[in-house]
């Protein structure tokens, strides 16, 4: 990686790399499952009732098992060593005054003496300590221990509060989000869409997640970065702006689509709001991505016009490649479930289901694109094409299933958003930032939904009313998106105040709603 590099861009590279490898892994294991129950389908189908499916899922485990210890490559994970000067007899400890960092170690064990800045472009993956120890028999001898990276200590040997163990456990790892909590929400999203309501106004829902999202990161970015001219302290620069424009810019279609049910408002604003928050969120994460991909290619400070094209490039590659990955895989699910005869195991088929749409997910993240983009595409091809030849017990399972899954992840978020607020580190408080955001946010929805409704009113013969673009314009709540995309990554003030906004907005959004 280039060290000229700034941090946070580093940092980003180093953050997507692992997530690959955590979304690769967790793939890994859904095959394995997927392999397992279209084997005992096959069994079942055949009334071959020899082996059962535990002894199945431990066989196939071994080989992967195997072909991972063996025949993968060896990753870029480096290792510091730690050696103590001296041990202190009367204790187990080794004081930080003691510490000789000795080298820096990659994963295939070559090693480089000298200070981490000299060898590694960041901090290490894990601190390997030296240290003697106390064994059984009370016999002394040496060990080396693995310290994993957690990140930085603000204010060390003044915070007391790092100590105290329930406040770390409370933070949970941003790939949890990602990998766990986001993929439900995004796919129940595109599976309860009102198929009918949303292909007859895609035109309107599909210009104001594109165009419209682009005017409200464009409008956002600018009054920020126009905002923190005035405050150098914050240190934010215009790509920086760029990029919150990009996540505070999402919205939450899970709030809108419950309190939708619950007034019963118009199909035809259902469909809007609901088509256009659900793409919304897939765009900001593919133009968030493609921010980063600009400040990667950039060359010096000034505007670099390659840069720019590789990141508009970069825009459309990854989210239609996203998309195809999720329309393909849902295609196929609905061609499994139309030609064979799962249906006449509903817990099988309804297994079937669930791992092919996760996968989805998965496939995308480790193909470096989008998972989000992906699993929503896969959600509405499942619900056009797979749903209909699912058995009725796998229809009823698979639609509560995902609407409870997506109730629980998504209040889970806001509830740790609030525990956040007090158990994150790496909150950066800026009143003045967070009230202009907020004013940025509603100025970037005014330039989006106005304006536009009255362009597609040109075109439209249902038109849109102005009541209409009213609901549609107070809809834009920010929620989960924004939030985790802007936890990921907070090695610097201006990404640590941009988690602070994306945390307090939610407040004031859903208070307005």
């Amino acid at each position: 990686m280039d060290n000229s590099l700034p941090i946070e861009i580093r940092a980003d590279e180093h953050l997507m790399e692992g997530h690959r490898m955590d979304s690769l892994n967790i793939l890994i294991y859904l095959m394995l499952l997927s392999l397992t129950v279209v084997t005992v389908w096959i069994f079942k189908h055949r009334r071959f009732q020899y082996i059962h499916e535990t002894g199945l899922a431990i066989f196939y485990g071994l080989i992967v098992g195997a072909i991972i210890r063996y025949a993968s490559p060896a990753g870029e994970v480096s290792h510091l060593r730690v050696v103590p000067e001296f041990i202190p007899p009367s204790t187990d400890t080794t004081p930080l005054g003691a510490i000789n960092l000795s080298s820096m170690t990659d994963a295939t064990g070559k090693s480089s003496p000298g200070a981490v800045e000299e060898s590694n472009p960041g901090p290490p993956d894990t601190v390997w300590l030296l240290s003697e120890v106390k064994n059984s028999g009370g016999v002394r001898e040496n060990k080396t221990f693995a310290y994993a990276l957690r990140g930085e200590v603000l204010n060390a040997g003044e915070n007391k509060e790092t100590g105290k163990l329930l406040q770390q456990k409370a933070t949970f790892d941003p790939e949890v989000f990602f990998n766990i909590i986001l993929p439900p929400i995004i796919f129940s999203a595109g599976y309860s869409m009102k198929r009918r309501h949303f292909f007859k106004n895609f035109g309107a829902i599909f210009t104001f997640a594109i165009l419209g999202s682009t005017i409200s990161v464009l409008v956002v970015a600018a009054i920020c970065f126009a905002f923190t001219r005035l405050m150098p302290a914050l240190a934010f620069t215009f790509n920086d702006c760029l990029f919150f424009g990009a996540i505070i810019s999402s919205t939450d279609p899970v709030t809108i689509l419950a309190v939708f049910h619950d007034i019963r408002v118009d199909v035809t604003l259902h469909a809007l709001v609901f088509g256009e928050s659900a793409l919304n969120d897939a765009v900001a994460i593919v133009f968030a991505n493609s921010v980063q991909s600009y400040a990667y290619y950039r060359k010096g400070e000034a505007f670099d016009t390659t840069a720019f094209f590789k990141a508009f490039g970069n825009f459309f590659s990854v989210f239609l490649g996203s998309a195809s990955i999720g329309a393909a895989l849902g295609s196929a699910t609905a061609l499994l479930t139309k030609f064979t005869r799962l249906a006449d195991f509903p817990l099988l088929e309804t297994a079937l289901f669930v791992l092919m749409s996760y996968s989805t997910f998965l496939i995308a993240e480790a193909a470096e694109l989008t998972g989000i983009v992906a699993v929503l595409f896969c959600g509405i091809f499942q619900a056009h094409y797979t749903y209909n030849n699912l058995s009725r017990e796998s229809q009823d399972h698979s639609k509560f299933s995902f609407e409870l899954l997506s109730f629980l992840a998504e209040n889970f978020i806001f509830c740790y958003i609030g525990v956040s607020m007090f158990t994150f580190p790496y909150h950066y408080w800026s009143i003045p930032f967070i009230m202009v955001a907020f004013l940025a946010v509603i100025l970037g929805r005014i330039c989006n939904i106005y304006p536009l409704s009255a362009l597609l009113n040109l075109g439209r013969k249902r038109k849109i009313p102005l009541n209409f673009q009213h609901m549609i314009f107070f809809s834009g709540l920010k929620g989960a998106i924004s939030f985790a995309l802007a936890i990921r990554n907070t090695v610097t003030p201006a990404r640590q105040a941009m988690l602070t906004a994306t945390s307090v907005i939610p407040y004031r959004t859903q208070a307005a709603e």
